[in-house]
């Protein structure tokens, strides 16, 4: 058990050399060992989440060295949920992958799933806000290639905006964990903590300048407004698998957040306390009013999807912003639905671009699409769950964070932003559904169109099963509530963190 800690960060790591040395044999050999991989990992995954559930926070030390001197890795609640999600997705990711064969447009696409993978899980479990940084190049090396994988025009141009705004990003990062070390002397997120806690008041200025400029850094990689530009075209240009996969990188910044600035600026933190929370309440209702108007204004399905995900990690962002325990465990319980459907959608995207011959998933008339009744009734359950109606998990998530509004004083914004935004959502998807499925071309003239008729719908059983989600986590919501409600108790009893990182006995091996 003791071990446990570092194995969802070794595995894919390990899992990507081999991948690599097997890449000679074919694409079938590294089918078998990613697939293989990643359901090792989903086990991995489980097993950690329940050792995260009784409640303590087990620390690993590398090399043997302790905190703050060595590398730290930390498993809790939350990043043992987020480790699972990471590889539920990534599994589902890869099969669809496999399914319509889009891996073989590159020489080492199961490669590359493997480091994302690595880079991910190490974001999720690092206790250093250095190593942060390390892990979060890692990630985005690897998303890189899978951006780009399988070449065109759009792809290239939407991944050379891609890899600018993250090199600006990375940039920042290093200047604002420059400065907190300077500030601090440490880069250990709970070593950080204390000496926050008892810093002099002449540091805090200069303290929450390092702290304002890491929150703009995750809110680029969460893709907060006026940082979300690059999202839309990333997402909507880039593959189908790789596109679902991509759900859980905005949840990166977010959870970086939580995670970093939860734990600097939290209670213990003296006149610092929530230095960042008013910016993260603005920018969510901003960034979601945008969403929910590109959302109406998409010219093509994966780009509405795209701008569904931004819509997602706005009313991730309002749920931390508003401050509130009962808030931050309603917005876990949504980045779980939100992640998991938003896999489905593009997923389902690219069923139904593959049935519309050369008119793709734009909202043009095309000949009418293949396989029309099973498309129609994926995509009516996939839209009424992610607009938030009732009974799916996401109408749940929503009401639960805006009962929390109630009590806070920008109650009317939050309580307009989120119901318009769900309405303007609701309305956008009904015309998308009803130009695809019920606007077809005339025979006369459809006859100078490209079709695919009854192309194969390989994969729809996926998007079923990713769409159980949302009626499971309502059934459930009790049980899932009651273990995100744990898991902000757990983030927000600060003191119990710092010790057992820095009062934890080495029990890393060299």
């Amino acid at each position: 058990m003791t071990q446990l800690p570092i194995i969802p960060i070794l595995l894919p790591l390990v899992g990507g050399l081999i991948v690599l040395a097997i890449s000679k044999f074919g694409i079938t050999a590294q089918r078998v060992a990613g697939l293989s991989l990643t359901g090792a990992l989903v086990l991995v995954g489980v097993k950690t989440l329940l050792l995260a559930n009784g409640g303590e926070t087990h620390v690993y030390n590398l090399g043997n060295w302790p905190a703050p001197f060595g590398i730290v890795i930390v498993l809790d609640r939350l990043s043992a949920l987020m480790t699972l999600l990471t590889a539920v997705l990534a599994l589902a990711a890869l099969t669809y992958a496999v399914i319509t064969r889009v891996d073989e447009k590159g020489p080492h696409f199961h490669v590359l799933v493997q480091l994302l993978l690595f880079g991910l899980n190490g974001a999720f479990l690092t206790g250093d806000a250095f190593n942060l940084f390390v892990f979060f190049e890692v990630l985005l090396l690897s998303s890189y290639g899978l951006l780009l994988h399988g070449s065109g025009a759009e792809r290239t141009r939407a991944g050379l905006h891609y890899v600018v705004i993250n090199l600006i990003g990375s940039t920042l990062f290093l200047f604002a964990v420059g400065t907190l070390y300077g500030a601090l002397g440490t880069l250990n997120i709970a070593d950080m903590a204390e000496k926050i806690a008892n810093a002099p008041s002449e540091r805090n200025g200069l303290i929450a300048a390092a702290g304002l400029l890491l929150l703009v850094v995750f809110g680029l990689k969460a893709a907060v407004f006026p940082l979300y530009l690059w999202l839309p075209q990333a997402y909507s240009n880039t593959s189908a698998p790789v596109a679902a996969l991509f759900a859980i990188m905005t949840k990166v910044g977010i959870y970086a957040i939580i995670r970093v600035h939860g734990t600097l600026f939290g209670e213990t933190a003296g006149a610092l306390t929530g230095v960042h929370i008013p910016w993260l309440l603005s920018g969510g209702l901003i960034t979601l009013v945008l969403a929910a108007l590109g959302i109406a204004a998409a010219r093509k399905l994966s780009e509405q999807v795209a701008y569904v995900v931004l819509g997602s990690v706005a009313t991730l962002l309002i749920a931390v912003g508003l401050d509130r325990p009962e808030a931050l465990a309603a917005g876990l319980y949504y980045l779980l639905h939100s992640t998991l459907l938003a896999a489905a959608f593009f997923t389902l995207a690219d069923l139904i671009r593959r049935q519309r011959g050369s008119e793709e998933d734009r909202f043009q008339k095309a000949s009418p699409i293949g396989y029309r009744k099973r498309l129609g009734v994926a995509f009516f359950l996939t839209a009424v769950a992610i607009a938030g109606l009732p009974p799916f998990s996401g109408f749940i998530g929503k009401v639960m964070i805006l009962d929390t509004a109630l009590a806070h004083p920008w109650r009317w914004g939050v309580l307009t932003c989120v119901l318009a935004a769900s309405l303007l959502t609701l309305i956008a998807l009904v015309r998308s559904g009803s130009f695809l499925f019920y606007r077809p071309l005339a025979e006369s003239q459809a006859e100078n169109v490209s079709v695919a008729p009854n192309r194969p719908c390989s994969g729809l059983w996926l998007v079923g099963s990713l769409l159980t989600v949302a009626p499971l986590l309502a059934v459930f919501a009790g049980s899932v509530m009651d273990y995100t409600s744990e898991t902000v108790a757990q983030l927000q009893a600060t003191p119990l963190y710092i010790q057992a990182v820095m009062e934890n006995p080495t029990i890393g091996r060299n």
